[in-house]
């Protein structure tokens, strides 16, 4: 798992920003601490979360997401960023 660190979430925040999607955070009685917003790629995180759990927030969201990260136009350490995160999710 990231650590909770800021530099870990600016990592994650230039990963969804690569992928097209844009985080907004704004405060809200979120169940889950993110969500999408359809017909739009928004990610909306609740601002009033500590770090840790904004980084987990974001990266539940990822290993719900249909990304495909070898058809992407990631740069290379993003894709292994993503394929890390995908890779816990299978393993819990």
């Amino acid at each position: 798992m990231l650590a909770g660190t800021q530099h870990n979430l600016e990592k994650l925040e230039n990963l969804f920003k690569q992928l097209g999607f844009r985080v907004r955070y704004e405060k809200g009685n979120f169940k889950t601490g993110a969500c999408v917003l359809q017909n739009s790629k928004v990610v909306v995180v609740n601002r009033f979360l500590d770090v840790a759990a904004k980084i987990g927030a974001l990266t539940e969201l990822l290993t719900e997401l249909p990304l495909d990260p070898a058809s992407s136009n990631l740069e290379e350490k993003q894709k292994q960023l993503l394929l890390t995160i995908r890779q816990i999710k299978l393993e819990l």
